[in-house]
C-alpha cells in the first residue's frame, strides 16, 4: 500500500507520483482508545508503518507506557506536555531514539504535530505487554 491521506477528497483523482495538498482543517479529529487524545492523520503508510500526524490532548489527557520502536519526532505547536525526562512546551521540538519508553500526560492540554516511521508499542502496568 502506498502513503496516503484519509479522508483527503482529491484522493481518487491524483496519480501515484502527484503532491497531495491537505486542508488539514477539513481532515476529521479521529478518537484514540486513549480518553482525551485526538488525532488528524497527515500521511500515512499502513504497510511500512509510517505516520505523520496531528494529535490533540484535552487538559489531563495522559497517553499511557509505551515504547518508540523507532526513531519518533514532535513539535508542540500549542500547550505542554510532559514525561519523566522533561518538559515540552509550544514552539519546541523532541525527538526520541528507537527503544525509548515513557507516559506523557498533558496537564493543560496540547497540540502536537508527530512523526513515526513505525507504530509505537504500548504496555499495561509500565512495562508487561
Amino acid at each position: 500500500m502506498a502513503p496516503r491521506t484519509p479522508h483527503l477528497a482529491t484522493e481518487s483523482a491524483l496519480d501515484a507520483l502527484s503532491s497531495r495538498y491537505v486542508d488539514v482543517e477539513a481532515l476529521p479529529w479521529q478518537p484514540t482508545e486513549y480518553p482525551g487524545v485526538t488525532m488528524k492523520i497527515l500521511m500515512e503508510d499502513k504497510e511500512s508503518g509510517l505516520l505523520t500526524g496531528l494529535f490533540k490532548f484535552e487538559p489531563g489527557a495522559t497517553l499511557p507506557y509505551h515504547e518508540h520502536v523507532e526513531i519518533e519526532q514532535s513539535f508542540l505547536l500549542e500547550g505542554s506536555v510532559a514525561d519523566h525526562e522533561g518538559n515540552l512546551t509550544a514552539g519546541n521540538y523532541v525527538w526520541r531514539p528507537g527503544g525509548n519508553r515513557h507516559r506523557v500526560v498533558s496537564p493543560n492540554g496540547a497540540l502536537a504535530l508527530s512523526f513515526f516511521l513505525k507504530p509505537n508499542r504500548f504496555f499495561k502496568n509500565d512495562g508487561a505487554v
